[in-house]
């Protein structure tokens, strides 16, 4: 992934990848929460990121209900590639 595509996804993606950057990572609850976006804003910036594979969706043991995600490895690496 080059920083140019990085740049070419919504607003509310790249906030979501700001947020998974310095937080490590979320839940989608808790990404709304830290974000203040809406939650379906926030359902399709976490599809607009895993479509790029930016994230990783991972299993949540405590509520199985839910999700976690973080982004797939270190951004140096990310933008590197």
């Amino acid at each position: 992934m080059s920083y140019e595509k990085l740049e070419k996804l919504p607003p509310s993606a790249k906030l979501v990848f700001k947020t998974l950057e310095t937080k490590g990572q979320m839940t989608q609850k808790e990404i709304i929460r830290e974000t203040i976006l809406p939650s379906r804003t926030v359902r399709y910036a976490i599809n607009r990121l895993k479509e790029e594979e930016i994230l990783m969706e991972r299993f949540y043991f405590i509520d199985s209900r839910q999700s976690l995600y973080e982004i797939k490895r270190p951004v140096n690496k990310l933008l590197a590639v």
